[in-house]
C-alpha cells in the first residue's frame, strides 16, 4: 500500500508492516518519518537496529545476512537500509523482493531512498514492498502551501507565529525546510507566551545572516537602489554564492514574466498573484514592479540573467559579481537598459 507523510501516523496506530521504503527528497521529512516508524517499532518490542548503507562496492550478502541473522539479546530487530538511489540494480531489486515476500514478524526491514520517478516506481523490488508493506512517499511542500507548514511546525515547538510572519519565514527558507526548523527552534529558546509578528522575525533571520539574498530581492522589487547595493556588498564580503544571488533575481524575474503573461490573458491581478504563490505581504511589492518593468524590459533581463548565470558557472568567461552588478544596474536604471538594448 503507499500513503503520505500525513497518512502515516494512522497507518502506525492500526499495526506495524513488515516492511516499509520511504522515498522523497526533503530531507527533514524523510528523516522524520523514519524517526516515527522506528520509535513505533521499538513500543513494539524491536529493540536492536542494524544500519547499511548501499554505497559503492556494497553486497548485498550483507544486507541478507543482517536479515536472516538471530539476536543473542532482543528477539525482534530493524534491520535499515539507505539507498543512495533508487536503482539497486539486479542484485539488490533480488534481495529487496525476497525481504518482502518473506516477511518475519521478528524483523522490521526499513528502506530509505529519494524520489521515485516514474521508471524506479516501476522496479520490482519496489512492487513487491508495495504489495507486502508500505511505500512512504515525501512530497515537497508546496509554495502556496509553506505558511500553514510553517506555522504547524511552529505551533508545535510552542512558538506562536502571526500569519505575516509564517510568510516571512516561508518566503526566507523556501526550499530548506531544515532551515526552517533550524529558525523556528531559535525562536523556540525565547519561551515567548505572545505571538511572534514579521519584524521579529525578520530580524530574527537577518541576526543570522545580516545581508540576505532575499532582502536584495526586495530591494530590487522596490526599486531601492541603494538597500541594494548595500545589501549586495555585504553578501560579497561575507563570502556569499553568487550562485544563490543569480538563482534568486532569475525567479523572481521568472514570476513577473508569468504575471505579465496572465495580464495579457486578461486575468485579474489579484487572482493571479495568489495563483502564483505571492503572499499578502509581498503583493505590494511585486506590483510596483510590474508598474516599473514592461513584459518586453522583463524578457530582456530574463536574458541578462542568463548570461550572468553562465558567467558564475564558468561556462563564458567573467566576472561573476561584475556580472550581478551589471543585471543590478539594468534592472534599476531604465536608461541604462535602454542604453543596454541599444
Amino acid at each position: 500500500m503507499k500513503v503520505n507523510a500525513r497518512q502515516l501516523d494512522g497507518h502506525l496506530v492500526r499495526g506495524l508492516a513488515p516492511i516499509y521504503l520511504i522515498s522523497g527528497d526533503e530531507p527533514l521529512l524523510v528523516t522524520e518519518a523514519a524517526d516515527r516508524i522506528r520509535a513505533h517499532a521499538r513500543g513494539e518490542g524491536f529493540e536492536e537496529r542494524d544500519l547499511l548503507v548501499a554505497g559503492r562496492g556494497f553486497k548485498w550478502a550483507e544486507l541478507e545476512a543482517s536479515a536472516d541473522t538471530l539476536s543473542l539479546f532482543a528477539t525482534r530487530r530493524i534491520v535499515e537500509l539507505r539507498l543512495p538511489t533508487p536503482r539497486p540494480g539486479d542484485a539488490g531489486s533480488k534481495v529487496l523482493q525476497q525481504l518482502a515476500n518473506r516477511p518475519d514478524p521478528d524483523r522490521l526491514v526499513l528502506v530509505v531512498t529519494g524520489k521515485l520517478d516514474s521508471s524506479a516506481s516501476r522496479g520490482k523490488w519496489v512492487k513487491a514492498i508495495e504489495a507486502n508493506g508500505v511505500l512512504v512517499q515525501i512530497w515537497p511542500i508546496d509554495r502556496t502551501e509553506l505558511p500553514a507548514w510553517v506555522r504547524r511546525r511552529a505551533s508545535a515547538l510552542g512558538v506562536k507565529l502571526t500569519q505575516g510572519a509564517a510568510e516571512a519565514l516561508a518566503d526566507r527558507i523556501e526550499g530548506n525546510l531544515l532551515a526552517a526548523d533550524q529558525e523556528l527552534r531559535k525562536l523556540a529558546i525565547l519561551g515567548r507566551d505572545t505571538a511572534i509578528d514579521e519584524d521579529e522575525v525578520l530580524d530574527a533571520v537577518a541576526n543570522s545572516a545580516r545581508f540576505d539574498v532575499f532582502r536584495l530581492v526586495d530591494g530590487l522589487l522596490a526599486g531601492d537602489a541603494r538597500r541594494v547595493f548595500s545589501v549586495l556588498a555585504g553578501l560579497r564580503s561575507e563570502g556569499a554564492e553568487p550562485a544563490l544571488i543569480c538563482w534568486a533575481l532569475s525567479r523572481e524575474l521568472s514570476l513577473l514574466a508569468r504575471l505579465h503573461t496572465a495580464l495579457r490573458q486578461g486575468q485579474r491581478l489579484e487572482g493571479a498573484l495568489t495563483k502564483h504563490g505571492v503572499w499578502q505581504r509581498r503583493q505590494v511589492l511585486v506590483k510596483r514592479a510590474l508598474e516599473r518593468f514592461t513584459p518586453d524590459d522583463v524578457q530582456r533581463l530574463l536574458g541578462q540573467a542568463a548570461k550572468a548565470d553562465h558567467v558564475v558557472k564558468g561556462v563564458i568567461p567573467g566576472n561573476a559579481w561584475h556580472a550581478l552588478t551589471q543585471l543590478l544596474l539594468l534592472a534599476l536604471d531604465g536608461r541604462t537598459l535602454v542604453n543596454e538594448v541599444a
